[in-house]
């Protein structure tokens, strides 16, 4: 026997592309296996080969041939790394069929949630084959899970499960990859957020962070956004996780925002679809590829309460530089190649969830210039932080629930509102927004985490006021700045002796930032109480002078979907 009848055989699909073309070269490392570098376009195949190794030929997956062509290579693996996976509507799992019926395992580098949740179609057919059928062998959701599964011991309830990925300017970009970018870019993709299923905007939800640890090893802020993703569909079920968010971003701020511009597009329904612009704007990024950097980074994020009941933050970050970021999305497929020749890999056809560990990810990117991190908040939420951790854990679990606030919570509940009687107070309540008196309202209050602030939104029968909250002193000082339009009040959280209630004080405020003086000042006597198990308020503000502007008592349960 040879040593090449030895060699295991996988075909790469799309092995001259980017992604697939990375996930080629990873595997020409392993001199175990022979590589076949597979597409439509022979030249490319056979340029790629030439440069990297392998063996050229032609596959094209809607030829009607493409089973037989599959056949007559006899491979070990075949690997779908083409795409576009939205595009594969007529026979969408036709290349894992033709797989099965080659006796062969298959993986895809899917990126599409619709596509890699229905693959489990193809399960009896794998399992009675013997073979292996996994989709969303990529960052996500393979690479994701596995991060997911090394973070989740560290939790009692994971109720946020959020990856980011923020790839460099330099990192060069496929049609195919754009083209799944401008398909949901302005339209609705669904998430689940707060215990149900909801819309979002594709590339809509702009946020400025930066992912990784401080100073130069982690990535400087960048523009995030939301997209869809196999995670969506797959984690809330799989990890039984409150709320699961996917956002990627560009680093150069003309493209992304430029991009979210476009959006509108399809927001207001002026075009269709950005999809068809995909060569154009794979042209204009090829016009800036020399700025920005070769820097890029994937992080996954998981909140919830921790082991001893408090809220815990938990996240797992990939930085990859000097170009290596495009080799990433190969890692998985590199991975489980090794472990199906190894015979480790269970039958069946599935989403890749958890199908392998952290350390193969070291292991696979040892030649690259990666780095990975792990960190641990203790004192993720704004109450926490202000209260300190012994006073928030104090608080009654009903307090405690209210206030802790990973993405977006909503709370329904009753309320009794009182007004003053002085025609000033009642043109102050106009002007902020409180509501109108009423023995017996409905309230909903949704509280939205935006970074490092808390928005707060109070509907009292559909009339809607709004503030933002954010840390103010020193942390573990129990102080809280609340700002209401242009007047903004430093709160003093405080404890009662009994620990059951807590209160906020208002101790100053600004008007436009300028400080108000003290006879000027707001009297807040607020309590937040749960005597018998329910989240109950009693909100009185008033004014020196003017006496009672507002009072609201009521009570709130968590929303149910």
């Amino acid at each position: 026997m040879t040593e090449l009848s030895r060699r295991k055989r996988i075909v790469v699909l799309g092995g001259y592309g980017v992604f697939g073309g990375k996930l080629a070269e990873a595997l020409l490392r392993n001199e175990h296996l022979d590589v076949i570098v597979a597409g439509r376009s022979q030249q490319k195949a056979e340029d790629f080969c030439r440069r990297h190794g392998g063996t050229a030929a032609v596959l094209d997956r809607t030829a009607p041939d493409f089973a037989a062509a599959l056949l007559a290579l006899r491979p070990f693996v075949t690997v779908d790394a083409a795409g576009p996976f939205q595009a594969y509507r007529q026979s969408p799992y036709a290349v894992a069929e033709a797989a099965l019926a080659a006796g062969s395992h298959y993986l895809d580098l899917s990126d599409d949630a619709g596509f890699t949740s229905g693959i489990p179609v193809l399960d009896e057919q794998a399992r009675l084959s013997g073979l292996t059928v996994l989709s969303g062998v990529s960052s996500v959701p393979a690479l994701s899970s596995v991060a997911i599964e090394a973070l989740r011991h560290e939790f009692s309830q994971v109720d946020l499960i959020e990856s980011t990925i923020l790839p460099g300017n330099r990192a060069p970009r496929g049609l195919s990859v754009i083209e799944a970018i401008l398909t949901q870019s302005g339209k609705p993709v669904s998430v689940y957020r707060d215990g149900g299923w909801t819309k979002v905007i594709g590339w809509s939800g702009l946020s400025r962070r930066r992912i990784g640890p401080e100073g130069r090893s982690g990535l400087s802020k960048r523009w995030s956004s939301f997209i869809g993703a196999p995670d969506l569909t797959l984690f809330p079920k799989v990890y039984n996780a409150r709320t699961v968010l996917f956002r990627a971003g560009l680093e150069l701020s003309l493209l992304h925002l430029g991009l979210w511009a476009l959006s509108w597009l399809v927001r207001l329904r002026l075009v269709r679809s950005l999809q068809a612009a995909a060569p154009l704007l794979c042209t204009v990024a090829g016009w800036f590829e020399r700025f920005g950097s070769d820097r890029g980074g994937m992080e996954v994020r998981l909140a919830g309460l921790g082991k001893d009941g408090q809220p815990l933050s938990a996240s797992w970050t990939l930085i990859a530089e000097a170009g290596d970021g495009p080799h990433i999305p190969a890692v998985p497929g590199a991975i489980l190649c090794k472990h199906l020749v190894e015979g480790v890999v269970p039958a069946g056809a599935r989403p890749s969830l958890g199908e392998f560990k952290l350390a193969d990810v070291e292991e696979a990117t040892a030649h690259l210039n990666v780095r990975t991190f792990t960190a641990k908040q203790a004192a993720p939420v704004l109450f926490q932080q202000a209260l300190g951790s012994s006073a928030f854990k104090a608080l009654p679990e009903e307090i405690r629930s209210l206030h802790t606030v990973f993405d977006r919570r909503q709370w329904t509940g009753e309320a009794k509102v009182t007004r003053g009687t002085s025609r000033l107070g009642q043109l102050l309540c106009r002007i902020v927004g409180f509501p109108p008196e009423a023995d017996a309202t409905p309230v909903k209050v949704t509280i939205k985490r935006q970074g490092d602030k808390e928005i707060w939104q109070r509907n009292f029968g559909g009339k809607t006021f709004r503030s933002v909250l954010s840390l103010s002193g020193a942390p573990g000082s129990g102080v809280v700045q609340e700002r209401f339009g242009p007047t903004t009040f430093n709160i003093h959280l405080n404890l009662n002796l009994k620990g059951d209630a807590l209160a906020y004080p208002v101790r100053s405020g600004k008007l436009f930032g300028i400080p108000l003086p003290h006879w000027l000042l707001p009297i807040s006597e607020t309590a937040e109480t749960a005597p018998d198990g329910i989240f109950r308020f009693d909100v009185e503000i008033s004014l020196p002078g003017l006496g009672r502007l507002v009072r609201y008592q009521g009570w709130l349960k968590p929303h149910q979907h």
